[in-house]
């Protein structure tokens, strides 16, 4: 990756951890799991509100590093407004690329454009937890489990 795209990266998730998109609860939501890495602290609960096997809202509350911050804001922008169906297509596309060793070179679906930054955490392996944390309770969340952690 060069410096400029690298350097652009950066400014992204330092954006989404300033300014996280959709960050406060859903009260009365659907589906809901708590998300906690005990390596760096990172605890995240991720709200749903699925109706009719859509997406309506999506949502997280909690603490963490930028990466897990930023990566919980972005997904929460793909994915809303999505069927369940594809939701979880996406979910597996980006814990799979965020975890391969060869990220960089993999292209991503248009509608995980912006977690496209989040790819560089594989250079830092005790990142990838931070990265994929949100990713991990939503998709249990939807599985009808409470928690996701790390561990």
């Amino acid at each position: 990756m060069n410096d400029e795209l690298r350097e652009l990266y950066q400014e992204i998730i330092l954006d989404h951890n300033k300014s996280p998109r959709n960050f406060h609860a859903i009260d009365g939501a659907s589906h809901r799991a708590e998300g906690y890495n005990p390596l760096c602290g990172d605890r995240y609960s991720v709200f749903a509100q699925v109706k009719d096997g859509v997406i309506e809202d999506l949502a997280f509350q909690g603490a963490g590093c930028a990466i897990s911050k930023s990566s919980a804001s972005i997904m929460t922008e793909a994915l809303k407004g999505l069927s369940v169906d594809e939701a979880r297509i996406l979910l597996q596309e980006f814990l799979d690329v965020i975890k391969n060793p060869d990220a960089d070179d993999i292209e991503m679906s248009e509608k995980l454009e912006k977690a496209t930054v989040l790819k560089g955490v594989h250079e830092f392996p005790t990142r990838i937890k931070c990265a994929t944390l949100a990713w991990h309770a939503l998709e249990n969340s939807l599985k009808g489990e409470k928690m996701a952690s790390t561990e």
